[in-house]
């Protein structure tokens, strides 16, 4: 499909720089493909309403980490250069796939040392060896420690890496190590929070728990990549990049349980649903499943487990709009958005949600 059919023009304004406090008073606009109205304006604390007992609600309890780093280039017979790293994949305990800038000037072989004035305090310094290089500034960095150690020293040197369409309007600042993260996250690894799951808080656990609505688990290491834009003219000519996920054998039997009783699966976030699609069986039961998914969704997809979807706004020719268009229909997300954008909703990262239906005819 021609990338330019999921294009849109939002005003600067509509734009989120800081979440709405508390996280579940962010607006929800309710997306219903075969109802008249398609479209209704409700509150993320409203949630339970749009479900019924047996329903089961699935997260993505990726955990974001600084991997935004900064450091010296050092290479022999040549002066020390500033270069900017995303960690966006990890293939190894000491070995991180990254996103480096300024990318043409990188080559293998060369040594870089990361940290204020290139050291960590009390692990001294935080080196890597560019191993491979690949497109768009992509690099293969192996670190001189390894494991935990490497961990410890992400974490003290390691920054926030806000969305490009924050960052180039503020700086990272401490409410960020709060607002940019869920109140279940607990496996660290991702680069990017799964933003749906910002809005929800206890109160809003506990009004679901009380609606007979479940609650599972699984881990998707959000990359990088998901902030690349789609440069292609045609989707068939974009490369996803890999995100490394996990289902376990018993959220796979408890999610095929839920559907067996007539109950539905609804990914919290686009990051759940691709795990999920990704594990998903042509019968559409969910298997075990544990890897690196590229999946791809676009307009005729056949969704093979999940049922609703619960997602911010995205940005215009995104992977992610090319998604909500291929679960709900791309004639009524580009209502929804317009709708969205007409009645003041905030969008991306810090803004507010929608809900989906999936459109099954």
């Amino acid at each position: 499909m021609r990338v330019d059919l999921f294009d849109f023009d939002l005003p600067e304004e509509n734009i989120a720089l800081r979440p709405v406090s508390p996280r579940d008073s962010a607006r929800l606009l309710v997306v219903k493909p075969e109802a008249d109205p398609a479209l209704a304006d409700h509150r993320v604390s409203e949630l339970a309403s749009f479900l019924k007992p047996g329903d089961a609600l699935v997260f993505n309890d990726t955990k974001v980490i600084p991997a935004q780093l900064e450091g010296i280039r050092h290479r022999e017979g040549a002066g020390g250069q500033q270069v900017s790293a995303t960690l966006h994949m990890r293939t190894a305990p000491d070995v991180w796939k990254a996103f480096a800038k300024p990318g043409k000037r990188i080559k293998i072989g060369d040594r870089i040392q990361f940290g204020e004035d290139a050291t960590v305090c009390l692990l001294g310094s935080l080196v890597a060896t560019v191993e491979d290089k690949g497109e768009g500034g992509e690099v293969t960095l192996r670190f001189e420690l390894s494991g935990p150690a490497l961990d410890e020293a992400i974490m003290t040197v390691g920054h926030i890496p806000l969305p490009p369409y924050i960052a180039a309007k503020r700086p990272e600042d401490e409410q960020d190590h709060k607002d940019y993260q869920t109140i279940y996250a607990r496996e660290e690894g991702a680069v990017a929070a799964p933003t749906a799951g910002l809005h929800f808080t206890p109160e809003l656990f506990a009004k679901l728990d009380a609606a007979g609505i479940q609650r599972h688990f699984v881990t998707l290491h959000v990359g990088a990549g998901t902030f690349l834009p789609v440069k292609a003219d045609d989707t068939t000519d974009h490369k996803m990049h890999q995100e490394i996920g996990y289902v376990s054998a018993e959220t796979a039997a408890s999610l095929n349980a839920v559907g067996r009783a007539g109950g539905r699966i609804v990914c919290v976030g686009t990051t759940s649903l691709r795990l999920i699609e990704s594990a998903a069986q042509d019968d559409g039961t969910v298997a075990p499943w544990s890897g690196a998914t590229g999946i791809f969704i676009t307009p005729g997809y056949r969704f093979k487990a999940v049922d609703m979807l619960m997602t911010n706004f995205h940005l215009p020719k995104s992977t992610l709009f090319m998604l909500v268009s291929a679960f709900s229909g791309l004639d009524t997300m580009r209502a929804a958005y317009s709708h969205a954008i007409s009645s003041g909703y905030r969008f991306y990262s810090y803004g507010d949600a929608s809900l989906l239906f999936r459109n099954d005819r």
